[in-house]
C-alpha cells in the first residue's frame, strides 16, 4: 500500500555530488570513511513525517513504499540556485568585535545567519550566505525501511526533526504525550502541542510532567 501525507517512515540515505564526493549520510561507517560530522554527531536511520519538509522535497516525492531507489536532483529541487543577493559585503569591525580573523573558507554565524567567507580585502569581507550546496546537482541513494506506527517513536521524530531535541524526555501515557523535562520552556509548549496534535491524531494532549511536592 502506498504511503500518504503524514505517514511516518524510517529511511536511510547517502547524498553525493556529481563528482562522487559524499556530503551527507545516515550510515555511520560511510560517515567515518568520508570524515563527516564530529565527535557529537550521530548517524542512524531517520524517521520522517511525509509532507512536512523533513527531507528535501525532491527526495520525498520518490518515497512511495518500502524499498530502495536512486534520485538525481537539480539545484532547484535540492538546495536552490546561487542567489547573488546573498553575497554580502561585511565591514571588518564585525569580525574584530567577535574576535575572529576572517580568512577565505571560514564558516561564520552572523546575526543567526550561517555563511562562508569568500574573500578578504583590506577592511572588507565578502560572506556568502547561500546554502553551501546551492547551485549543485546532487544524487541520493535511499532505502525506505518501514512505515512507523509506534506513537512514541512518531513523537520523538517530530521533536528531533523540528526542534533538534533527541534526548529521552518523552513518554506516552494513554492518549497523552508527557514531556519529562522540568526545565522545558513553558512558552513553547503550545507550539509543540499544535504540531504533535496535527501530525499524530492518536495523541490528544501534550503536557509537561508535574513534580510531586
Amino acid at each position: 500500500m502506498a504511503f500518504k501525507k503524514h505517514d511516518f517512515v524510517e529511511i536511510e540515505y547517502t547524498g553525493r555530488l556529481e563528482d562522487g564526493s559524499i556530503f551527507d549520510t545516515t550510515d555511520a561507517e560511510v560517515a567515518k570513511k568520508n570524515r563527516l560530522g564530529n565527535q557529537n554527531s550521530t548517524f542512524a536511520p531517520a524517521v520522517i513525517c511525509l509532507g512536512e519538509d523533513h527531507v528535501l522535497k525532491g527526495m520525498e516525492a520518490q518515497i512511495k513504499e518500502v524499498g530502495t531507489f536512486k534520485v538525481k536532483l537539480t539545484p532547484e529541487q535540492a538546495f536552490g540556485k546561487k542567489d547573488p543577493k546573498l553575497l554580502k559585503l561585511m565591514p571588518m569591525k564585525i569580525f574584530v568585535k567577535e574576535k575572529l580573523r576572517p580568512v577565505v573558507g571560514l564558516e561564520v554565524n552572523i546575526d543567526g545567519m550561517y555563511g562562508i567567507v569568500r574573500s578578504v580585502s583590506g577592511g572588507r569581507v565578502i560572506v556568502d550566505f547561500n546554502h553551501p550546496l546551492s547551485g549543485k546537482t546532487v544524487e541520493y541513494d535511499v532505502k525506505v525501511n518501514r512505515q512507523v506506527t509506534d506513537t512514541l517513536e512518531k513523537a520523538k521524530a517530530v521533536f528531533k526533526n523540528e526542534m533538534r531535541i533527541i534526548e529521552n524526555i518523552l513518554e506516552v501515557k494513554e492518549d497523552k504525550l508527557v514531556i519529562k523535562e522540568e526545565k522545558f520552556p513553558t512558552e513553547v509548549i503550545d507550539n509543540v502541542k499544535k504540531r504533535i496534535l496535527e501530525l499524530i491524531p492518536e495523541i490528544k494532549d501534550v503536557v509537561k510532567e508535574s513534580k510531586a511536592a
